[in-house]
């Protein structure tokens, strides 16, 4: 067994990795930009080598830098993680000229399944069910077209060294193939230094399902269940599970045998994934293999029981695999929600800057549900612009698909997260949401189900009243507080009126509240002060704290609070939602106050996300028709055209490419 490994990664996947090589006695070695200098994982290791500028390209994704770091610490073995050099044919072969193990497959491996093209030819090759396609090199966007149009629309244009949704465009007609191609393909060139691309025919109404795959280096390989990885957004994968709700025993059987004897055809010996797409009626088509670690691992862990790092460390190690495959099993159900520093509000566009607070959920088993937390920031770290923007995977498992759902949606309302946007409210809103609790879900589900965007969820019914008597008895534990302060007024204690009227987005609620310590009592009121529902609240919850944890009629809640100008936000199962608690006279005048009207920002391009401007496609005085391409901004590998709402002429450029702005900084001003 190794002494000491070095992860060639970044993030939260460093993390993981250093977890188990702890666990198993072996040392660390990790590499960092000048963007993660204070990274935790460069924290969290035994030893830390700085590799260059903050860009993957001039830092992580250099082997020679990777390698020297390997000489100067001894480390005897690397660790890819995932992106970066993960599938890079020639990372272990320039690992293995210089005597260094890559944990992970061998080139032969890598060269036929990690290159998307290559894969999909190995796969016909073996009869595995492919989808129809190009795999042919694409010369330009006119060469993409003709190709598309013999496919027939829709088609993906994906990149060929690919992976994680980068480099990767869905197009329904004739203009989206022009205009996608070449962006798909700068996109490629920027996070894999490779612009290759493939097409191949989009499967309508499709669910993306994988089979985890371990080998060892004595030809053995075994499949571990599947995943489910349909909800998505930009084909990147934001929630997964183990299990998945469409398959049957069958099903399952026949696409991991099929995925286990793709893999032995080329010598597969590590953990890998072969993806599906599946049709609603169990069709599966082969659609690539991913020859690393993968994002959504855990909840294959969760179910299976095996730690997939630790298998990996061994089988670079020489060691056979453990177990058969007659000794896998399920156990349970397992849900992941990705956390990414991104605004949902907004088309999921990204978010930087500091993380302000950053409170994770409790991990740890309770009432049969286990909560994991697989993260790589900390509180009062820095997002950075130039990498991936995920927080933190959230990890649920229990017995039953139900109680893994309910698990999670308590585990999101107990995150707290502030100083950036992030997609929490998001995540919590799908936990509720009929479609995704039934199991009949599709890679279309986010554009299906919020066509206009995402918004937040009405707080109604038991979710309003919950949200207004926990506001109540937050206003009540304040009032509390002020009777304490001393000298208020000589001779007289200061009392306060029971009866609270909550003003909660634009429904009023009267109540009153008792109680003290950390048992209330709140009592709805109705016409002319008749007593309606009472409602018990019991929690330690103290003035300041950003989560509001307790029990409203014996059931644990927990709620997002964040202070405003005279009120609350409260944020709860995807509802996010002001609040204010007035006493009766207060609500009385708060009615008599003037509506505040929204700027009108129709005449400015406001920069939709903090990033960098790669391109200012007009000039001052251009006239601009609905639909025109005005610039291109980037951020986090992502590049996002910004295009004419309506027709106007172009009054001032405030921007040049190479600007890094802010979000909502004026880009450009209109007549």
């Amino acid at each position: 067994m190794f002494n000491k490994i070095l992860i060639a990664n970044r993030g939260e996947i460093a993390c993981r990795v250093i977890k188990t090589a702890r666990k198993m006695g072996i040392k660390t070695v990790a590499v960092y930009s000048d963007a993660d200098r204070d990274a935790l994982h460069v924290e969290m290791a035994d030893e830390a080598v700085h590799i260059g500028p903050a860009p993957a390209a001039q830092s992580y994704l250099i082997i020679d830098k990777i390698i020297d770091a390997c000489k100067q610490t001894g480390a005897e073995a690397v660790h890819p993680g995932y992106g970066f050099l993960s599938e890079r044919e020639s990372f272990p072969v320039a690992l293995e000229k210089a005597g260094i193990v890559f944990i992970g497959p061998n080139p032969r491996a890598i060269a036929a399944m990690g290159d998307k093209i290559e894969s999909k030819k190995a796969a016909a090759a073996a009869k595995v069910s492919t989808v129809p396609g190009y795999m042919g090199e694409i010369d330009d966007a006119k060469h993409a077209i003709k190709i598309a149009e013999e496919i027939g629309y829709p088609v993906m244009m994906k990149a060929s060294a690919g992976g994680g949704g980068k480099g990767m465009r869905i197009a329904f007609n004739r203009k989206e193939v022009e205009e996608g191609f070449p962006l798909a393909k700068s996109e490629a060139k920027a996070s894999f230094g490779d612009d290759r691309m493939f097409i191949e025919k989009f499967i309508v109404d499709p669910r993306h399902i994988e089979i985890q795959l371990i080998g060892d280096k004595h030809g053995n390989v075994v499949y571990l269940a599947e995943r489910e990885c349909s909800i998505q957004r930009r084909n990147q994968k934001v929630l997964e599970e183990a299990p998945s709700p469409l398959l049957d025993e069958k099903t399952r059987k026949a696409m991991g045998e099929q995925a286990v004897a793709l893999a032995k055809a080329v010598g597969y010996d590590s953990a890998g994934t072969v993806e599906f797409v599946a049709g609603q009626d169990r069709s599966f088509f082969f659609l690539e293999m991913n020859t690393r670690l993968q994002v959504e691992h855990p909840v294959t862990e969760m179910v299976t029981g095996v730690d997939l790092v630790e298998l990996m460390i061994r089988v670079a190690a020489g060691e056979k695999l453990p177990f058969k495959q007659s000794d896998v099993k399920i156990n349970g159900w397992a849900v992941e929600s990705r956390v990414y520093a991104e605004d949902p509000f907004r088309n999921f566009l990204p978010s930087i800057g500091r993380l302000v607070k950053y409170r994770p959920p409790a991990e740890g088993t309770r009432d049969g549900a286990t909560v994991r937390n697989d993260t790589g920031v900390f509180e009062g770290g820095e997002i950075s612009m130039y990498y991936d923007p995920m927080i933190a995977k959230l990890v649920t498992h229990a017995p039953t698909r139900e109680k893994a759902i309910a698990a999670q949606a308590d585990a999101l309302d107990a995150f707290y997260i502030d100083g950036i946007q992030h997609n929490i409210p998001f995540l919590q809103a799908v936990m509720q949401h009929p479609r995704w609790i039934s199991g009949k879900i599709s890679t279309g589900f986010i554009k299906e189900e919020y066509p206009d965007g995402f918004k937040p969820r009405a707080a109604e019914g038991e979710e309003r009243r919950i949200l207004a008597s926990v506001a109540a008895v937050i206003d009540h534990q304040q009032n509390s507080r002020r009777r304490q302060i001393t000298h208020q007024m000589s001779g007289t204690a200061v009392s306060f009126a029971k009866t609270r009227v909550v003003k909660i987005g634009e429904d009023q609620l009267k109540m009153e509240v008792a109680g003290e310590g950390h048992s209330f009592a709140v009592t709805m009121m109705g016409a002319n002060d008749a007593r309606g529902e009472t409602i018990s609240l019991v929690s330690g919850w103290t003035p300041g704290e950003p989560v509001w944890h307790g029990k409203v009629n014996n059931r644990d809640v927990a709620i997002m609070v964040r202070p405003r100008l005279n009120g609350l936000t409260l944020s709860y199962r995807g509802i996010t939602v002001p609040v204010h608690v007035f006493t009766s006279r207060e609500a009385e005048l708060a009615a008599l106050m003037p509506i505040k009207a929204a700027a009108d920002m129709s005449k400015f391009l406001l920069c939709p996300m903090p990033g960098l401007v790669k391109a200012i496609n007009v000039e001052e005085g251009a006239d601009v028709k609905a639909g025109d391409p005005l610039a291109i901004v980037e951020a986090m590998k992502m590049e996002n055209i910004l295009r004419a709402e309506i027709d106007g002429k172009v009054k001032k450029v405030n921007a040049k490419a190479g600007d890094s702005l802010a979000v909502d900084a004026v880009i450009l001003e209109f007549a």
